[in-house]
């Protein structure tokens, strides 16, 4: 259905230093690059759910809630509020709509100036894409953790539609 290539992780040596691992990314058809260049970030446990190994847990337990549809003033609202919640521990999140191509969502920053760094401010933005009133028969989500690791899931409509 989707043609793309998981990338290898590439592993750089630059005048005798190690550096962080780095995902090279997946390639698309119309050749864009998703996650290029995410390196990996260090996966010492917080306690406060803001690495791979404190989140990952979480969104494979809640796959099934990852996105949500929702009919409102006349469109289709893609809502990603709940990936929103956990993506301190994420290096990037993209999205297919009906088979179309992956586009990368950008995730708000981590507020690690706060005791609850994966909180959703005012300023964050919005957790939805809107789209045409019944626009959206399906979607794929592929996320890359900050350790470098992937996941995806797709959806259908009614699998996520909220009444």
């Amino acid at each position: 259905m989707f043609d793309f290539i998981f990338a290898v992780l590439a592993i750089a040596a630059v005048g005798g230093t190690d550096t962080a691992p780095v995902a090279e990314g997946i390639s698309q058809p119309d050749g864009a690059t998703l996650f290029a260049q995410v390196a990996a970030e260090p996966q010492t446990p917080t306690g406060k759910f803001t690495t791979a190994g404190e989140v990952k847990p979480i969104l494979t337990a809640t796959k099934a809630n990852w996105i949500a549809v929702r009919e409102y003033g006349g469109n289709d609202l893609l809502y990603v509020t709940h990936l929103w919640a956990w993506r301190c521990g994420l290096g990037g999140m993209a999205v297919s709509v009906n088979g179309g191509p992956f586009e990368q969502m950008q995730l708000p920053a981590c507020h690690t100036e706060y005791a609850t760094p994966n909180a959703v401010l005012e300023g964050d933005g919005l957790p939805y894409i809107p789209f045409p009133s019944g626009h959206i028969t399906q979607v794929v989500v592929q996320l890359i953790y900050d350790d470098l690791s992937r996941d995806s899931a797709s959806f259908e409509r009614a699998q996520v539609l909220i009444p």
